[in-house]
């Protein structure tokens, strides 16, 4: 429908509305303006939380735990997720504010022109009118005139008192008004006329052809209104993929999270190889005290002993003697120096410093190697074009970065050789633990926490501390918890137990041992507390399995036989 033909007359109304159309395009622009605001600061917001709760350490201080690396990879989504805010106001900015803003000043100047146009058509209709009606006016006035001078002219030739140039004059003037009235006649019916055409004109194809041009331009301007609402929805929708990966990878976070992992980083984390504190011996200082023979009294105390022989002292190479100052499970633990070989650790944690500070001296001495290189190069660059600067100048940095790797590299073989010897330890701790059994092997028998044997499980806890034998000349007093510390046997392990896989093990650390579910491995080394069991596979390799992961029957012809489950 036509706004020439069916609004010809609402030339102010369309005026009103066309105004009306172009408030409400800035309008919406304004409203977007703000829902990009609005996008922007959310998204500084999120990048501001994510840097507040981002770890401040440096990596290699960062917790391993699969909880903390989870809230770290969300972390890291969420910050994706912001930058998706971001994007999404970046384009509503560009591909709606910006385009509403461009096209309502485009529809502001088009729409004054048309109304010009339309303005200056009704300007040259209301002159045409005008002088039409000036003309009309005119015709009326003259034929007035006219009237009055034939009224005059017909008084006079009736009255006989009149003279006859009275009558000839009011008859000249007669003629004059009536030739005066049908020029008035001529020049109205011109005029009007002529304004006819005019108004015919301005009603048929002026105002048309402008209303028709105002009418483009507002259903442009309503097509414009649509398509930038499609545009600000596409801006969210075009987002919502990567949004999506980034929430799932939020979940696929949540699902890393494991206790069992986390706790295995617990024991290695803080796990010192001691083992647990024994029993204190019952020390009688009573043996040196004379008692009568008659008074009928039966005394247990050995003959040797009664016969003026020294009570019994503590050995000092005795378990609880070694322990006697480590009793801290329940109070706080003594802090022990710091060395620099690390000394004052647990075996396993003294060998993971020392590889982590001998990586971290390959580093360096990689680094330094490196700066030499550059500098004989550079050397060499000017010694054959003296004049890009002055060999010698450099020989003072280059004895320096020579004097830095021979640093290196005492410092690298100083801790390879610590960590060399805190290898061979552990290498040998399973057959020195075998050695240890094999020289307190008593058939059909248990082993109290002690270290003695009983045959009846109830008396395990009564049997009184048998006195160690003497040391034969020229041999060093055997101690079953020494061979912790010495012991060269290379021979294999024997199996003492076997065990039934849980779940699957990778083993990707050194020194453990890859399983899968349901798979049966001998057993030749116990768990010491630290969480971790050797164990044998039907191959012949051997590693480190986590005892929570199988199920372990123990020989009962072996000592400390006890099936974990």
């Amino acid at each position: 429908m036509s706004w020439g033909t069916e609004l010809w007359d609402q030339f102010e109304n369309l005026d009103k509305h066309t105004q009306w159309g172009i408030d409400f395009l800035e309008r919406y622009a304004k409203f977007v303006k703000e829902r990009l605001d609005i996008e922007q600061n959310y998204a500084k917001q999120l990048r501001n939380l994510v840097k507040k709760y981002c770890p401040k350490r440096a990596k290699d201080e960062e917790p391993r735990f699969t909880s903390c690396l989870s809230f770290n990879s969300v972390l890291n989504e969420l910050n994706d997720y912001a930058g998706q805010r971001e994007v999404v106001a970046e384009e509503m900015a560009h591909k709606v504010y910006g385009e509403l803003m461009r096209y309502s000043q485009d529809l502001k100047a088009e729409r004054k022109h048309h109304l010009q146009e339309g303005r200056k058509a009704q300007q040259h209709l209301d002159h045409c009118w005008k002088q039409m009606d000036n003309s009309k006016r005119k015709f009326e006035r003259e034929c007035r005139e006219a009237e009055k001078s034939q009224i005059t002219y017909d008084r006079l030739d009736n009255d006989i008192n009149a003279t006859k140039s009275e009558v000839e004059k009011a008859k000249a003037q007669f003629y004059l008004r009536n030739h005066m009235a049908d020029e008035s006649k001529n020049e109205y019916a011109a005029q009007l006329q002529n304004f006819n055409a005019e108004q015919w004109k301005h009603f048929n194809n002026a105002i048309p052809h402008i209303f028709k041009n105002l009418q483009d331009m507002d259903e442009r301007r309503t097509v414009k209104l649509g398509e930038t609402y499609r545009s600000f929805a596409e801006a969210e929708r075009r987002v919502i993929p990567i949004i999506s990966k980034c929430l799932e990878g939020m979940v696929s976070a949540a699902k890393a999270v494991d206790m069992r992992k986390d706790s295995i980083i617990v024991v290695e984390s803080f796990k010192s190889g001691f083992e647990p504190p024994g029993d204190f011996p019952f020390e009688d200082f009573s043996q040196n005290l004379s008692r009568a023979g008659s008074d009928g009294t039966i005394s247990n105390t050995p003959k040797g002993d009664r016969e003026g022989a020294p009570g019994p002292r503590p050995d000092p190479k005795h378990p609880m003697s070694r322990t006697k100052n480590k009793l801290w499970l329940f109070g706080k633990k003594p802090k022990a120096p710091s060395l620099e070989d690390f000394s004052h650790l647990p075996p396993e944690q003294r060998r993971k410093r020392l590889q982590l500070r001998i990586d971290e001296l390959s580093k360096e001495l990689q680094k330094e190697m490196d700066q030499r290189d550059a500098l004989n190069k550079m050397k060499d660059v000017y010694e054959k074009n003296p004049q890009m600067g002055d060999p010698s100048s450099l020989q003072p940095k280059i004895s320096e970065t020579i004097c830095n790797m021979e640093k290196l590299r005492s410092e690298i073989h100083k801790n390879e050789t610590w960590l060399s010897e805190v290898e061979g330890k552990q290498s040998s701790r399973g057959d020195r633990r075998h050695s240890a059994d094999n020289h307190h092997h008593t058939p059909q028998g248990r082993e109290s926490p002690e270290g003695s044997y009983t045959d009846d499980t109830s008396q395990e806890h009564h049997t009184p501390h048998k006195r160690p034998s003497p040391p034969q000349p020229g041999q060093p007093n055997p101690d079953p918890h020494e061979f912790d510390d010495e012991f060269d046997d290379d021979d294999p392990l024997p199996v003492i137990g076997h065990c039934k896989a849980l779940y699957c093990f990778d083993g990707q650390n050194e020194g453990t041992l890859v399983m899968v579910e349901d798979e049966v491995l001998y057993i030749i080394e116990e768990d010491k507390g630290d969480g971790w069991t050797r164990a044998r596979k039907q191959s012949g390799e051997e590693g480190y399995v986590p005892t929570s992961y199988v199920e372990i029957t123990m020989e009962k012809n072996c000592k400390g036989a006890v099936t974990y489950i």
